[in-house]
């Protein structure tokens, strides 16, 4: 199996690196010191196995899956964590691999025979990625930062430098003061994950951030037209459907 280390602590890449030396049918392809270059090498590597930290700048571990597009496999996951046994129970109730810090050889030995049995596709694989979905959706329930890409880069953005997320030709776009980028997000998950007091869904297809109105303009049928903080001036109109919520949102309308 191909693997990779996203650890930001080099001696704890070091150490697993040597531990996993004994295991010849583990192949170290890459490593990773922060989240944004671990998803960048899961999409890049295509690893079958990746020893995931749960906590590392930019993204976190969690935050990595997340982020994966759906067009990627998702590989197998083995998060290292020096979390205490109280916080490990969240990844036994979900069933998931993991590794305490600092590792020891023998629990990485079952953790590598638990992945070998795990490879091939099958019933048992399809289980754990529903496991590892699961874990991710109750451990990130409200989104704070998001991977913004173009076709050159990804970037990692704090939410509240998001004035508007909306679909274009079946793709979700998100605008901030100078930019657009796209996510690997639906709408409807955006929706659900990110700060209920910040985000308003404007209509079937936009959700704006209220913080970065610059203007909000009458409408036809008493709609409202929004103009949009960024350098673009974007505007996006709330559906008939949605001005009631709009106006209690923001009273005085």
């Amino acid at each position: 199996m191909n693997a990779l280390i996203a650890d930001d602590e080099a001696a704890a890449r070091s150490r697993l690196r040597r531990l996993l030396a004994s295991h010849s049918d583990i192949v170290i392809t890459g490593e990773a010191e922060d989240g944004l270059d671990a998803l960048e090498k899961i999409e890049g590597l295509r690893p079958d196995l990746v020893f995931l930290d749960i906590e590392m700048p930019g993204l976190g571990g969690f935050e990595v899956i997340q982020s994966i597009p759906a067009a990627f496999p998702v590989p197998l996951v083995v998060f290292a964590t020096g979390y205490d046994q109280h916080a490990l129970k969240a990844f036994e109730v979900n069933a998931l691999a993991y590794l305490l810090k600092p590792v020891e050889a023998d629990r990485l030995a079952q953790t590598v025979e638990r992945a070998r049995r795990l490879s091939g596709a099958g019933q048992n694989r399809d289980t754990e990625q529903r496991n590892l979905l699961r874990a991710v959706h109750q451990s990130s329930s409200v989104l704070r930062r998001l991977v913004c890409r173009t076709r050159e880069r990804m970037i990692v953005v704090p939410v509240e430098q998001i004035l508007w997320f909306r679909v274009e030709d079946s793709v979700v776009k998100a605008g901030t003061q100078t930019e657009c980028f796209h996510v690997p997000f639906a709408l409807g998950e955006l929706e659900e994950s990110l700060p209920k007091e910040m985000f308003f869904r404007a209509r079937r297809d936009a959700l704006v951030n209220l913080s970065k109105i610059r203007e909000i303009l009458p409408w036809f049928k008493s709609g409202f037209r929004l103009l949009m903080a960024d350098a673009a001036g974007t505007e996006i109109l709330v559906s008939e459907r949605q001005v009631h919520l709009f106006r209690q949102r923001l009273p005085g309308l």
